[in-house]
């Protein structure tokens, strides 16, 4: 096994990489663009993630001999495709919204810049990280809204793939979440750790007592203890037995938690545990949350439903080919006009139109040439949703890596705050913001 990412991909971006040398096409220059037609299940925004990742992605995708061999052997390219994959990197241009912006139907989340060979290899690949990670992404920003100041903890592993767990933990970070059970999520991108015992740690010992002493002696008085695995009530009087009324924090992770948070916070308090933490879990989603508002809780950890998208598994996101050069060397805008799946053709530039500080529309401005698109003489407020992300095949290196994955979580909280307030409420509807199209106003 090697690192390449080359073979993550679906054979026929190969097979059309095969004919495109053949006939000569392969070298004409390409825009690509991901975008997505609707907002899957209802929401009224979504958040792009998986950025870092994919650039990351895109310099991996190199075929070494392991590769090569497959392909030879499979009869699945020609002769003359395998010796341009031999040497193949990627060289174009990557633009496209910063990673944690929000997006809406139509938005160019991102512009790959280059040849058809160089490009139409990379579909794919963009979308399987796009597509997850900007759902997860969405799914968790909807419950960061609903758990307002209360953090949250992501701790999705176990109902995930091995990479998508990790995946998932730095998609929810950037949109809000606080911290992930997953340690590869930690060492990888810098998300934050936690975790303390399960019930198999109760279970364990003889008894529950014997189990939260345990538990104390190897991580003080601070700790957070699970008390459900038997009765409630005596899990919590155990806890404070144990710890004392200094004890850091209690986890709950069953039955009806607004109703039993409260039962569980009268006796705390109570047994003068008046500081100790309540910490809820079992099944949460942003509607369960945002149940929750009025209860006597401190913090969430929340599983399924955040690495799976809470209901919504992938962004719906699409890859397609917005504009080529032509045989005379000029541009032409190409779109699909199939029912149901039209895309708009041509280069494109987005702005969020502002008033007051508050987002009012998703402008994109569209053109088939390449000059400058700019809309600050019709809209001196319009911020511009576009970063440049790779630069003959090479990534910014402010969008990678740990660094990167705060700097998205950073954007993410400042552009979230643009929002108007219907685009929180959890409730099914139409996107927030309009998208509009208009054509570029030709150079004078």
């Amino acid at each position: 096994m090697t690192r390449s990412t080359a073979l993550l991909t679906d054979r026929y971006e190969l097979t059309m990489l095969d004919a495109a040398l053949r006939d000569g096409t392969a070298e004409r220059r390409c825009v690509f663009e991901v975008f997505g037609r609707r907002l899957s299940g209802g929401r009224r925004f979504g958040v792009v993630a998986g950025t870092g990742r994919l650039l990351e992605a895109i310099q991996d995708f190199r075929f070494g001999d392991g590769e090569l061999r497959y392909l030879r052997d499979n009869r699945i390219v020609d002769a003359t495709t395998l010796d341009h994959l031999a040497d193949y990197r990627f060289t174009g241009s990557v633009t496209g919204y910063r990673e944690g912006e929000v997006y809406f139907p139509g938005s160019p989340l991102l512009t790959i810049e280059g040849t058809f060979a160089d490009a139409v290899v990379l579909e794919t690949l963009a979308l399987s990280i796009l597509n997850y990670d900007s759902a997860v992404a969405t799914a968790a920003a909807r419950m960061s809204v609903a758990a307002g100041d209360r953090p949250l903890a992501e701790m999705g592993s176990r109902r995930a793939s091995e990479g998508a767990a990790v995946a998932a933990a730095r998609a929810a970070y950037i949109a809000g979440f606080s911290a992930t059970s997953n340690l590869e999520a930690g060492r990888r991108w810098g998300v934050p750790t936690m975790g303390t015992a399960a019930h198999a740690w109760t279970l364990l010992h003889d008894s529950e007592e014997e189990a939260f002493r345990s538990q104390i002696d190897a991580l003080g008085t601070g700790t957070t203890l699970l008390i459900d695995t038997y009765d409630i009530a005596e899990g919590v009087r155990t806890a404070v037995r144990v710890a004392g009324p200094e004890l850091g924090g209690v986890r709950i992770d069953s039955g009806d938690l607004p109703i039993v948070a409260g039962e569980v916070r009268a006796l705390l308090d109570e047994l003068g545990a008046t500081n100790t933490r309540i910490t809820v879990t079992s099944d949460l989603d942003e509607y369960a949350l945002a149940a929750l508002a009025a209860s006597p809780v401190d913090a969430y950890g929340v599983g399924t439903s955040v690495s799976t998208g809470s209901g919504v598994p992938t962004a719906g996101l699409v890859f397609k080919l917005v504009a080529r050069e032509a045989a005379d060397g000029s541009w032409v805008g190409v779109a699909k006009a199939s029912a149901q799946k039209a895309s708009h053709g041509g280069r494109k530039a987005a702005f969020r139109t502002l008033d007051g500080g508050t987002a009012t529309s998703e402008l994109i401005i569209v053109s088939d040439g390449f000059e400058e698109l700019s809309t600050a003489a019709e809209h001196p407020d319009a911020r511009a949703l576009q970063a440049t992300l790779m630069i003959d095949g090479e990534a910014d290196a402010a969008a990678l890596g740990p660094a990167g994955v705060e700097a998205a979580r950073a954007h993410h909280a400042r552009v979230r705050e643009e929002l108007p307030m219907r685009a929180l409420a959890l409730s099914k509807a139409d996107p927030a913001l309009a998208t509009e199209y208009r054509e570029a106003t030709p150079a004078r």
